[in-house]
């Protein structure tokens, strides 16, 4: 029976959904939204936090400083939350209000930006927000998930070791690219247990992190406006990048297996069905997919017909064949 003292210490690695229904290809999604922060950013969370502690660089009641798009502030605010630590995040409009509603309850203070910087995007004035924050505010610590190697580090020591224990025979991994923390961690680490094993990169279209040219992107979660600074591509064997509306029809096609998985789950999912049919998997394939989080903050956005429709016209809503048929693919 597991008896915790604080909430980053429990959190489900284990769990797995075959998707072989939906995509028709040996395909295992691992489950990360199982934990008290509803998602994999408590592993990077609790990292940063931890080294920022043996750095002495937080006493108590230090505030803590952090942009995000909606599930690392929920789960810094709630490592702060438990460690006496004040904290405030910087987010911006695309931030869906279930995950505003959380930091809030949790005690962080949440600024929202509303316009984008002319060069960085909504993030690059999201950045210039915490920086002015913090030279108003001595003493206050800024986490820089963007560029602290304690993020990657996270995902490093827990959940690459994680997918390969279970997964022994692994080909292929894929990954979703926001800060590319969980990437890095990820490939790094196979690069030096397992180089044999593929790291598929999945970006949203519209993000400049393997350099695309910008776009207006509407979902939270993967892509930036701001190529992050962890980022090397060295260690990524391809990059798949997918359109919003496939995201929503691919996130809508699992919901109709009774899986509800947020936006970001849905553009892995699409992105790696359609690398496993470009590339002729076979059934003697072995694939997982990073599954970042579960569907109940989306429910406005990407499971809410009207926001759909409303962006992405009314003949979104499609049924996806994730074998390939998807629109794009």
């Amino acid at each position: 029976m597991p008896v915790i003292t604080r909430p980053h210490e429990f959190n489900v690695d284990d769990l797995y959904v075959d998707l072989l229904r939906a995509t028709g290809h040996r395909l295992f999604l691992k489950c990360e939204g199982f934990n008290f922060a509803g998602s994999i950013k408590l592993k990077a969370a609790a990292e940063m936090i931890a080294a920022a502690e043996r750095a002495g660089q937080l006493t108590p009641g230090t505030m803590l400083v952090e942009s995000s798009s909606g599930n690392l502030g929920v789960a810094l605010s709630v490592v702060a939350a438990s460690r006496g630590y004040r904290f405030v995040c910087v987010t911006d409009a695309r931030c869906n209000l279930g995950a505003r509603q959380l930091m809030q309850s949790l005690g962080a203070e949440v600024q929202v930006i509303g316009e984008p910087d002319a060069e960085g995007g909504l993030l690059g004035a999201r950045l210039r927000r915490v920086k002015r924050i913090c030279a108003e505010n001595e003493g206050s610590v800024w986490l820089n998930q963007y560029a602290n190697p304690a993020n990657w580090l996270a995902h490093y020591r827990a959940t690459g070791p994680e997918v390969l224990r279970d997964f022994p025979d692994l080909d292929v991994l894929f990954v979703g690219a926001g800060t590319t923390g969980t990437l890095m961690g990820c490939a790094r680490y196979l690069r030096e247990v397992r180089p044999a094993v593929r790291v598929v990169a999945i970006d949203s279209e519209g993000s400049v992190t393997f350099g695309t040219p910008p776009a207006p992107r509407m979902i939270p979660g993967l892509g930036t406006g701001v190529r992050p600074q962890l980022l090397d591509e060295s260690f990524v064997d391809d990059v798949v990048h997918v359109a919003e509306v496939d995201t929503v029809r691919t996130a809508r096609r699992l919901v109709a297996d009774g899986f509800v998985f947020g936006g970001s789950t849905g553009t892995v999912v699409c992105g790696a069905a359609r690398w496993l049919e470009r590339n002729g998997a076979g059934p003697e394939t072995t694939a997982v997919a990073l599954a970042p989080d579960l569907g109940e903050r989306y429910l406005d956005t990407v499971h809410n017909e009207q926001w759909v429709s409303d962006i992405y016209g009314a003949d979104a809503i499609a049924s996806a064949d994730l074998g390939g048929g998807v629109t794009g693919a």
